[in-house]
């Protein structure tokens, strides 16, 4: 008798959280318009009423439909900022006519930030799902876990700290959903950071602008926005030791810029080390470019060029008899065609392996943006009067 009392109980409370499914299967119209108590059933006769678990999943499939734009946020070491961003994401939501999904990634973080996360959202304030990650994998790792568990069909990525606002993730939903553009970047019109870390980031972006990836915007790319077919793209890209920025600006499509000032931190202190920084250079130049092998394979040729003309006057130096010291000679060439003949050799056997390790990424050799079919129309006879 408890138990049915309880299953009876658990239904009203569905209900309750999903009123539009309160006419569907099973559920007496007097119940549906709250003018009839719930009944309670003994072992032997159940209540005509569905299993919890369906109502669940009914209830889920009510939330797919009413969610069009999905923002991922990975959290790391950010239980200062959780109120704040609660409540900017409300007032978000409000502006997005409650259509708005966060999907927040816990990224191992070693603070309170899951709790503080559970406890607010639990209070009903936003449409969310909460991931917790078993460590900390980095945020690229968190972004796709997000993008994977997100419904869509519109996706965007920021921050937790609130350095990018909330109004930028407003005009990335609004020009996924009315411009003719697959991928909004956010793009720092300035940033509002001391002096040093200014420095360091404009040298550190130019740098990877100049030997990297050549269309990366100048202050680098924190917040991003894309629809459903670059979300699906990008999650089949499964790499690791790689750039998630970079293998947004590798799969194209159309782009669109939305130029931001990037807002002072207000809690805690940012990750982004200059170890973080440097892992993140080499993690995209050995995705996305071949330059150290070029580098490799053309001093070593130069190298060879050079020893055969300093050789070549080394020899002739020893036969014209100014060379008076004993095996001098033989020394030098032997030192130096070795040496740049081995440069030279690995620079080739380099290549043949990054043309290897790039199939073993098996990245797509295209990915197909538009696709659409026009059909011929039918030839019309000309009538013909005798």
């Amino acid at each position: 008798m408890a138990k049915s009392i309880m299953f009876a109980m658990q239904y009203e409370n569905c209900l309750s959280d999903c009123p539009g499914l309160a006419c569907g299967a099973g559920a007496s119209p007097a119940l549906a318009a709250g003018t009839a108590a719930p009944q309670v059933f003994d072992k032997m006769s159940p209540p005509p009423l569905p299993p919890a678990r369906a109502c669940a999943a009914a209830c889920a499939k009510a939330r797919v439909k009413a969610t069009q734009y999905s923002l991922i946020i990975p959290v790391y070491k950010n239980e200062g900022s959780i109120g704040r961003l609660i409540e900017a994401l409300r007032s978000l939501n409000d502006r997005l006519d409650g259509m708005l999904e966060v999907v927040f990634v816990v990224d191992g973080s070693p603070d309170r930030s899951y709790e503080f996360l559970r406890e607010k959202l639990g209070e009903g304030a936003l449409s969310a799902e909460l991931v917790c990650l078993s460590r900390n994998f980095g945020s690229f790792s968190a972004i796709r876990m997000g993008l994977s568990v997100a419904r869509g069909p519109f996706f965007a990525v920021m921050a937790a700290d609130l350095q990018e606002p909330p109004e930028l993730i407003q005009e990335f939903f609004r020009s996924l959903s009315e411009e003719p553009v697959d991928i909004v970047l956010g793009i720092r019109s300035d940033r509002d950071d001391p002096l040093l870390s200014k420095t360091s980031a404009n040298v550190f972006w130019t740098i990877y602008r100049r030997f990297v990836q050549h269309d990366m915007p100048p202050g680098g790319i924190d917040a991003f926005a894309c629809n459903e077919r670059v979300r699906d793209a990008l999650l089949s890209l499964n790499e690791s030791n790689t750039s998630l920025v970079g293998q947004v600006l590798w799969l194209g499509f159309r782009r669109k810029h939305v130029p931001y000032c990037r807002l002072p931190r207000k809690e805690g202190r940012s990750g982004w080390t200059f170890r973080r920084k440097l892992r993140y250079m080499f993690d995209s130049i050995f995705a996305f470019t071949d330059l150290p092998l070029t580098l490799l394979l053309g001093v070593g040729t130069l190298g060879v060029l050079f020893s055969t003309i300093i050789g070549t006057a080394v020899f002739v130096a020893w036969c014209l008899g100014t060379i008076s010291v004993p095996g001098y000679t033989p020394l030098v060439l032997a030192i130096l065609m070795s040496m740049f003949c081995q440069l030279t050799g690995l620079g080739v056997i380099g290549a043949y392996v990054w043309r290897g390790y790039e199939n073993t990424k098996r990245r797509p050799a295209f990915i197909p943006m538009l696709h659409e079919s026009f059909s011929k129309a039918p030839d019309v006879a000309e009538d013909v009067n005798p």
